[in-house]
């Protein structure tokens, strides 16, 4: 089309200035010729345009021409528990409403589907103005006595109800555990500061009369409890920050048998009270794992320190180092002690959660000490396992990713290995 202007355009400038010179020729006088040309151009452009045709239209996509997926689709895409109620009854409901209620509760009525007060008094009446917006009510014991749902009611045009179940059994297991762990630690706390206050009552009061022997029994007991006081709040401390940190991946390497060492003659006190020893099987050969020293120095320390203080007197403990497999080195702790029974062994790792609670104050546990290892282990992209008999002891094993650098040099090595000539 723009082609077809331009042309007429160049048309209409040369037939005009061919009447200009037509004009001057014949003799016409030049303001006529003037007016000619201005004509010409006035005609030009008063002159119709020619209709442009309409565009066609552009075909529909393939995916835009398919059908939209219909109601049994839909049910089956989400996968919480999900029905369709009309007049009372259940029309349709999706894989994870029937687990959870029961194969029968397609064409049942609601109030024998859903068996909860809160959900039939929603659900078994007409539907209201006021349901245009979904509706939530809270409903607890559907499926499990201790799970927590919310159901979700949403009217549709034509009277159905939309009956979305949301399990928030996580979740409320997770606020619960917040408010167990702030009343255990005020408790934790409490405990050794009545103790310390009760004894300096007893020491300022002039009329007790303590001995030598007396105020220094009460200054020992005072101590004892001011020392468990410190190690609470630094293991609180510790806590926080390594969950601050949860998202920062560790990238240095640090070489687990160094801090061992280390970690040993830090306990060496305890060793001798408990005449104890450790052993070292390194199974390994290089022990460089990728992560934060200070915190794999307190992972070790806790996991000796309660194989030691659980573990019988005049035992070993036995740390083995091995390679696993996709670059992991295994550190596992096993100890010679009572042993844990196994409904214990899923709850070590909460906070303040102890088996025998008068045992661990004893010893001086905070209660916190697998709690922080889980959360070190977290941090490191690792694994923690805990596994006891009755009778023979606790084994702790702990699976960190090796040292980047000495994966790098694992590959070559292996590279080097499988391109050498087996004849040599």
């Amino acid at each position: 089309m723009a082609k077809s202007e331009a042309l007429r355009a160049f048309a209409a400038t040369a037939i005009a200035g061919v009447g200009v010179v037509a004009a001057a020729w014949a003799g016409a006088p030049p303001a006529g010729s003037i007016l000619a040309l201005i004509a010409g151009i006035a005609a030009y452009a008063l002159w119709p345009l020619p209709a442009r045709p309409k565009p066609e239209p552009e075909p529909l996509l393939e995916d835009e021409s398919r059908p939209l997926p219909g109601l049994p689709d839909l049910l089956r895409a989400v996968d919480e528990p999900l029905m369709i109620v009309r007049d009372r009854k259940v029309v349709a409901a999706n894989a994870p409403a029937r687990a959870l209620l029961g194969d029968h509760i397609e064409g049942a009525d609601v109030r024998l589907a859903i068996r909860h007060p809160a959900a039939a008094e929603r659900l078994a009446g007409p539907v209201e103005a006021e349901e245009s917006a979904p509706q939530r009510t809270e409903l607890v014991g559907i499926g499990d006595p201790g799970r927590h749902w919310v159901m979700v009611v949403t009217a549709l045009p034509d009277g159905t109800r939309l009956v979305r179940l949301t399990d928030q059994s996580e979740q409320r297991a997770a606020e619960q555990m917040r408010v167990d762990f702030v009343a255990n630690a005020s408790h934790e706390l409490r405990t050794p500061l009545a103790t310390l206050l009760g004894f300096i009552e007893t020491l300022q009061d002039d009329e007790a009369g303590a001995d030598k022997a007396t105020r220094h029994r009460f200054l020992k007991i005072m101590a004892d409890e001011g020392v468990r006081m410190r190690n609470l709040v630094d293991d609180l401390m510790s806590l926080s920050r390594i969950e601050a940190e949860r998202f920062s991946v560790p990238r240095g390497g640090v070489d687990l048998i160094p801090l061992l060492e280390e970690v040993k003659a830090s306990l060496a006190q305890l060793i001798e009270d408990r005449d104890s020893s450790l052993l070292v099987e390194n199974e390994a050969g290089s022990a460089i794992v990728q992560g934060d020293r200070p915190q794999l120095a307190q992972l070790l320390n806790n996991l000796l320190s309660n194989a030691l203080k659980y573990g019988r007197a005049e035992t070993s403990v036995t740390i083995r180092i091995e390679p696993a497999a996709d670059e992991m080195l295994r550190l596992s702790v096993a100890d010679q002690g009572e042993g844990i029974d196994s409904e214990h062994l899923p709850r070590l790792t909460e906070r303040f959660y102890r088996v025998d609670a008068s045992r661990s104050r004893a010893v001086g546990g905070t209660g916190l000490g697998l709690a922080i290892v889980k959360h070190i282990v977290l941090r490191h992209r690792g694994r923690l396992d805990i596994s006891s008999r009755p009778g023979v002891g606790t084994t702790v094993t702990v699976t960190l990713p090796r040292s980047e650098v000495v994966s790098s040099k694992s590959h070559a090595a292996v590279t080097e290995a499988t391109s050498t000539d087996p004849s040599e």
